[in-house]
């Protein structure tokens, strides 16, 4: 079993975007990669990749996964 990653990205919602939480704490509601990254560096985790970070937990799908 991996260590638990302290963000996880969601699964899509049925109204748009994905919630996005760093050790439970809700920061946001995601459009889109790039908006995981700018949620981070706000959290104080800079230069984070939302691609391929092994930080992140996905779920419900990977980066390419959003809702139309």
């Amino acid at each position: 079993m991996s260590p638990k990653r302290p963000v996880v990205v969601h699964q899509p919602s049925p109204g748009g975007g994905r919630r996005v939480t760093v050790e439970a704490v809700n920061l946001g509601l995601a459009q889109e990669p790039r908006d995981v990254e700018e949620f981070l560096r706000r959290a104080g985790l800079e230069d984070v990749d939302a691609r391929t970070s092994d930080l992140i937990e996905w779920r419900g799908g990977g980066p390419d996964v959003w809702p139309e």
